[in-house]
């Protein structure tokens, strides 16, 4: 069901057709259930209606897959009560667009996922910002600051898409648009100080003040629509991106059997006096050290020292310190490409810059860093500030944490496969990973942070878990199961797991099997998918088990996928759709809109990637 239209037109105040659409969503939302009766619809905090003590609204919403953009739309509501607003803060998949068309003020914040795709948890309100008949918006001021990742072609997608719909359907922009590359904080900080006072200065026919308290009885007092839940807050930490705590490795050993194809790594981080505390779901952000022999053939190409002293960000260091620990140069940026295929007029590369054939050139560029770039023409002379003026800066890298802090205190543990691979006449190997493998054993030292993930949480003690993990997609699960055994927690556990071979690649296998035997795992399906002719992967166990599985979900349980997003979070999310549309006697249609509803209501969480 859709809610009534209310046009732009009407006599009333901006805040009171605001509070009419608070009204209209909390009636939706008694009337509008789910396919299936006991599939809980969004709670759909709306934003529009003016608080209850008169203070202005400014609804701040975010796009968030790994918790970065919501720490960010954090900082606005701090700045937002000093300007004197009430805010509202919620993930955009809990604005409800049809009380959108009343709102007043928003500001957007999103992240971009993978090659432009929107967050998780901003995919359903795109789909109805997007939509033919999604609402006008004539009386919305609104502001969208975009982040991402330059190295990807649909670099801050998310955020043009949103700004240019909200646009289109009438609203009015009162700042513009930035789009922030991976070193966010000084860009977003500047749009924040002056998005905020932006909208302070929007000028409204009437105050919140001077519109009358609707009647309580208007709205049945167990709604929870009329007042949008926040995200629970944890108190900053002082350990950030820009200022990680030096961190002790405790443990660093090898899960995977030594004939396996990977090489998959249980690390044990102290948390020591940090003060550092983090939740189940959470990822911990590592800041890396380029290789060392990598660094010295780069030096060696520019041929110059390497105490060479070069400007760097209003401050001086030495080549080497820049190109060991500031700039990524295992992976070439798009930008240093282009000038390399500029300066150097290579045949093969010119054409595939000129083409724009994307997927040809992360082809060319698959395995290739740096000094690959640099041999291209090996007469081309580049002086080191030409080449620095051409990298990104090396950033951190975010592991799911698979540890719980009621059962391991004090330590952070982390589940990783290390990338190696060989390409041209050398070995190479991902840039974090080989450095906590390599180089940073019992004893040694890495910088570190809490990357919070409030998306991504363990539910209620009595409520079933449904968890698909293959591979090191287990980390989090691991962290669940620890966490839930340790509260007592009474709802059931299932877990689906799987990777190549069972004697090589069961990671924790001794830990799942104390789990089933203490009853803490009531349910556990494998899948190794070369131990038999014909593969088998979690989702083929999904459909094996789909009658229970849906069972599972009409009696409440939430679900949880971690690992590759490419193939298999897809692969998940089409069985699961499968699954209901049949054991739930669905079309299709149906189907899907059961999923989007157990989105909505936060019972289908992803961490993925």
């Amino acid at each position: 069901m859709q809610l009534p239209y209310i046009p732009a037109d009407v006599p009333f105040t901006g805040d009171q057709k605001a509070w009419l659409a608070g009204f209209l969503a909390g009636l939706n939302t008694r009337i509008a259930m789910p396919t299936s009766p006991t599939a809980v619809p969004a709670s759909a905090p709306n934003g529009a209606e003016a608080s209850p003590g008169g203070a202005v609204t400014l609804q701040i919403v975010y796009g968030s897959q790994t918790g970065t953009a919501e720490s960010v739309a954090e900082q606005i509501e701090d700045l937002a009560r000093q300007h004197g607003f009430e805010p509202v803060r919620c993930d955009l998949d809990a604005l409800d667009i049809t009380a959108l068309s009343a709102a007043r003020r928003l500001l957007v914040v999103t992240s971009t996922y993978g090659e432009g795709e929107m967050p998780d948890n901003a995919e359903l309100f795109w789909q109805a910002l997007a939509a033919p008949d999604a609402p006008r918006l004539d009386g919305l001021y609104y502001g969208v600051l975009a982040l991402g990742d330059s190295i990807y072609d649909g670099f801050c997608q998310a955020g043009k898409n949103i700004d240019n719909r909200l646009a289109e359907l009438g609203a009015t922009r009162v700042v513009d648009r930035v789009d922030c590359d991976v070193d966010f904080e000084d860009a977003s900080a500047e749009w924040i100080s002056r998005a905020v006072p932006a909208l302070a200065s929007v000028d409204d026919a009437a105050t919140p003040a001077d519109v009358a308290a609707p009647p309580t009885e208007q709205v049945a007092p167990e709604q929870p629509t009329a007042t949008p839940a926040k995200a629970p807050r944890r108190p900053k930490s002082k350990w950030t991106r820009k200022n990680p705590y030096p961190a002790t490795v405790v443990a660093n050993t090898v899960l995977s059997a030594p004939h396996s194809e990977k090489e998959v790594r249980h690390l044990v981080i102290s948390l020591g006096d940090s003060g550092i505390e983090y939740a189940p779901g959470d990822g911990i952000g590592i800041t890396p050290v380029n290789d060392a022999e990598l660094v010295d053939r780069v030096i060696a190409r520019l041929g110059v020292p390497p105490d060479t002293v070069i400007a760097d960000r209003k401050s001086e260091r030495s080549l080497r310190d820049a190109l060991t620990h500031h700039y990524e140069i295992s992976t070439p940026s798009k930008y240093l490409v282009e000038y390399i295929a500029a300066r150097s007029q290579d045949a093969e590369l010119t054409h595939l810059i000129a083409t724009g054939d994307h997927e040809a050139l992360d082809a060319w560029l698959w395995g290739k860093d740096v000094l690959d770039l640099l041999d291209i023409d090996p007469t081309l002379t580049i002086t080191p500030d030409e080449l620095l003026a051409e990298l990104r800066p090396l950033q951190h890298r975010v592991y799911s944490i698979s540890s719980s802090p009621l059962a391991h205190p004090g330590t952070v543990h982390i589940t990783m496969t290390t990338v190696r691979y060989r390409s041209g006449d050398r070995q190479r190997g991902g840039v974090c990973s080989t450095y906590l493998a390599d180089r940073r054993t019992e004893g040694s030292q890495v910088d570190v942070f809490i990357s919070a993930n409030n998306s991504f949480r363990p539910p209620a003690d009595e409520a079933r878990a449904i968890m698909i993990g293959p591979g090191t997609g287990i980390a989090p699960f691991r962290s669940f199961l620890h966490e839930r055994a340790a509260r007592g927690a009474r709802g059931a556990n299932w877990l689906f797991f799987g990777d190549q071979h069972r004697d090589r690649d069961f990671i924790y296998a001794d830990e799942v099997d104390a789990f089933v035997a203490d009853g803490v795992l009531d349910r556990l399906d494998l899948a190794f998918s070369r131990d038999q002719e014909h593969k088998v992967y979690v989702q083929d166990r999904m459909r094996e088990n789909g009658a229970d599985l849906f069972t599972w979900l009409e009696d409440g349980a939430h679900l949880y996928v971690c690992g590759d997003a490419t193939r298999m979070a897809r692969d998940v999310d089409t069985a699961l759709v499968e699954i209901v549309a049949e054991h739930g006697a669905m079309s299709a249609d149906a189907a899907k809109d059961y999923v989007d509803n157990l989105k909505r209501a936060k019972r289908y969480a992803r961490d993925v990637y």
